[in-house]
């Protein structure tokens, strides 16, 4: 591939666009374009159109990488994408056609999410879900240092609950075509890392990377490893 290829960082449900913030400066250090792209957590067809205009707005070829549920968002965004080039799914959903992150969740044991999401109506019968703020840090980002957890609880963007139960729209969903990496933590506590490992299997994954003691929030705890399999896969397209 001859273009330079740009990296589109979308976040997931209870986090925002700061959560890339270690890794960015270690893709510019290595010569790697990159952006975060704000992810309103609606619903995977409408947050995924949101990404479809960022992707439109680089201009040339684009590896999306999406955290927790914006993996869902990814995959949606990237069907029938020229610019979409590959996919990184960072402790992220990669649902099939039909599937939701609820179900994907619940499919194998492990996750304790569900014991610490409050709700919030919003008169339309759907509900935001946050974190128990108190509760955040062990549960989503326990290898973070505490008073950078603390900060990430209390700046975390609510999704609505509409989000995470609708079924993934596209009939073929885009890790079926494009490359595919995955990182994850082992001590994810959200995902059941057996759900992670699944789903990066059956993507047929160009590379599956575990990072040993990682929480949910691996692109927070651990940024290297992410960004280093960001590169990574750059550099696999390049060569293409």
């Amino acid at each position: 591939m001859s273009e330079e290829v740009t990296v589109v960082l979308v976040h997931g449900a209870f986090a925002e666009s700061a959560s890339w913030s270690g890794v960015i400066p270690r893709l510019t250090d290595a010569g790697v374009s990159a952006v975060a792209t704000p992810n309103p957590l609606r619903s995977v067809t409408t947050d995924a159109e949101n990404v479809r205009r960022a992707v439109d707005g680089v201009g040339g070829p684009v590896l999306l990488v999406g955290h927790s549920y914006g993996g869902a968002v990814i995959t949606e965004a990237a069907v029938d994408n020229p610019a979409v080039v590959g996919l990184v799914y960072v402790a992220a959903f990669a649902p099939d056609h039909g599937e939701n992150a609820l179900e994907l969740t619940g499919r194998f044991p492990g996750s304790t999410l569900g014991e610490t999401v409050r709700p919030y109506p919003l008169g339309d019968g759907t509900h935001d879900l946050v974190v128990d703020r108190d509760l955040f840090p062990g549960q989503f980002a326990a290898d973070v240092p505490p008073a950078d957890a603390a900060v990430q609880a209390r700046t975390q963007r609510p999704i609505r609950d509409y989000a995470l139960g609708e079924p993934q729209p596209a009939e073929t969903p885009a890790w079926k075509s494009l490359p595919s990496w995955f990182v994850f933590g082992d001590a994810d506590k959200n995902i059941p890392v057996e759900g992670l490992r699944f789903m990066a299997e059956r993507a047929g994954a160009v590379s599956i990377k575990e990072v040993p003691g990682a929480s949910h929030s691996v692109m927070v705890s651990q940024p290297g490893a992410v960004a280093d399999l960001i590169t990574e896969a750059i550099t696999y397209l390049s060569e293409q």
